[in-house]
């Protein structure tokens, strides 16, 4: 006779903090297109106005934005 084992519930981890941690991002407000565009012309310029770097500049623009966007609301 086989006996059936009977799985324990599962409990969650962190999910108030993940939820939290969401709600925080959410509110944070998005840097705009111009915003962005226009501090990775400057990081672009600052670099001689060389190619192949579009995409390390308009990543590294949107993150600067982000962290002045954080400072400026003090999270």
């Amino acid at each position: 006779m086989k006996v059936k084992k009977t799985k324990a519930t599962a409990k969650p981890h962190g999910t108030a903090a993940k939820k939290e941690k969401a709600a925080e991002v959410a509110k944070t407000p998005k840097p705009s297109r111009e915003e962005i565009e226009q501090l990775a012309r400057i990081f672009w310029a600052e670099r001689g106005c060389q190619d192949g770097y579009a995409e390390q500049d308009w990543l590294r623009a949107e993150r600067e934005l982000l962290k002045r966007t954080k400072v400026r609301n003090g999270k």
